[in-house]
């Protein structure tokens, strides 16, 4: 399947993708009362969860491929259209506060720039040129990742993303919502959560839109708990950068160790705040320095800092 500029070419190409089927069962939805309509929509979302399990596997032996990259010192990054691009801004911009990582270390880029986050821009989408370049901003590595998202699995920003980084010897992810896409196909690792055709013909906003959110959430917890950003389920990487997260902070010490506000207090004192820091400084009975030489030498890991101090 191939982009086309022909719009009678393109129309056919549209006809044919899953994302995009007209449901004439639903073709009378405007007459239904709002609760009726309301229940539909709910019902359509809970399906989108099992066509998701179905590429669990996919998903995780790309998971384990972006991982082993990251751990070597590569970024993520996600790149698309429209509501696809949107959400990849969105993950991304949602590691830094939830995982404390560089601004740089996971990046969203949307065809047509920061514009297009809250508005159009024509024709950006229709562009492998501009993804190529946009790509070229970053200079890319094989150590680093690229995730084509699209639910047409046509979008040619989204592509030309993937076959640029590719042809980098980066790693790259295909996440798409029809089968047999070009976009799937373009990458390492393809990703195809068929999901139908959507309550409103052809807003993939909606369930293609939930099952991508459900994927990338996927992709950057679960690389993050690889890369021990994690204590449990608890995340011990947290940015206190307001006043809830460092409320959040105190609770996620304390739930990691049992200890008194007064030693949590003091342990927050002794790490400038870290919370790993503090966490290892409690359980294993080190000071604030003697906690961050311990994480470094294991690479920021807490169980296996824990290990090292005999704990």
């Amino acid at each position: 399947m191939t982009s086309t500029s022909n719009p009678r070419d393109l129309r056919a190409e549209l006809e044919s993708l899953t994302t995009e089927a007209f449901r004439p069962d639903l073709a009378d939805i405007d007459r239904l009362p709002t609760l009726d309509i309301a229940r539909l929509m709910n019902g359509e979302d809970t399906s989108v969860p099992a066509a998701v399990a179905v590429r669990l596997p996919q998903i995780a032996a790309a998971i384990d491929a972006v991982a082993e990259r990251m751990g070597r010192g590569g970024r993520l990054v996600y790149a698309g259209a429209g509501t696809a691009g949107r959400l990849g801004v969105l993950d991304a911009s949602e590691c830094p506060p939830t995982f404390n990582t560089d601004p740089t270390q996971v990046v969203g880029l949307i065809a047509g720039g920061p514009e297009a986050m809250v508005t159009s821009v024509e024709g950006a989408e229709d562009s492998k040129e501009l993804a190529r370049a946009d790509l070229a901003t970053l200079t890319l590595t094989p150590l680093d990742t690229v995730v084509g998202v699209s639910a047409s699995g046509r979008t040619p920003y989204a592509i030309g993303a993937v076959e640029h980084a590719r042809a980098l010897g980066a790693l790259t992810i295909g996440l798409a919502c029809n089968a047999d896409s070009a976009l799937a196909a373009a990458a390492e690792h393809g990703i195809e959560i068929v999901v139908g055709p959507e309550l409103l013909t052809g807003s993939t906003r909606l369930k293609s839109g939930t099952a991508q959110k459900l994927v990338l959430n996927m992709i950057s917890t679960i690389t993050m708990i690889r890369l021990g950003k994690t204590y449990g389920n608890l995340m011990v990487d947290v940015r206190a950068s307001n006043d809830k997260l460092r409320a959040r902070s105190r609770r996620i010490v304390a739930l990691a160790t049992g200890a008194d506000e007064a030693e949590i207090e003091r342990a927050l004192a002794a790490t400038d705040g870290e919370v790993k820091n503090a966490i290892l400084a409690i359980l294993a009975g080190v000071d604030g320095p003697t906690a961050a030489r311990l994480l470094e030498e294991s690479g920021g890991h807490l169980r296996a800092a824990l290990a090292a101090a005999g704990r």
